[in-house]
């Protein structure tokens, strides 16, 4: 989270400097309810000292309301397709999704007629 947040504030800089003004608060989706918590929570937890520091990071921006963590739901998380190893009907699904086709692999549904 502390990555994807730095570039988010990276890219409302770089809009900022092409005078491009953004003022909502960025939605950076989660899919892990554990550490919306953590990053929504003020109060220290004993079991995060080895993420203290982006735990912080990351509690800054969300209690300044510079970024947001909506939950997302796993099967609706996009970015597993790159980061992991999934079954046939979620793969196939997450393409759908995303608008992509197989070109070695063309459909015909309904282009031969009959």
């Amino acid at each position: 989270m502390a990555s994807t947040a730095c570039e988010l504030i990276w890219i409302k800089q770089l809009l900022a400097d092409l005078r491009i003004k953004h003022e909502a608060p960025m939605k950076m989706f989660c899919d892990n309810q554990a550490a919306r918590h953590i990053a929504a929570n003020p109060v220290f937890h004993e079991m995060t000292k080895h993420i203290e520091v982006d735990c912080h990071f990351i509690r800054d921006q969300v209690q300044s309301r510079e970024i947001e963590t909506p939950f997302v739901k796993s099967e609706n998380q996009l970015a597993d397709i790159l980061t992991k190893g999934l079954s046939t009907k979620s793969f196939d699904g997450i393409l759908d999704k995303l608008g992509l086709i197989d070109i070695y692999n063309p459909n015909l549904r309904g282009s031969v007629e009959k």
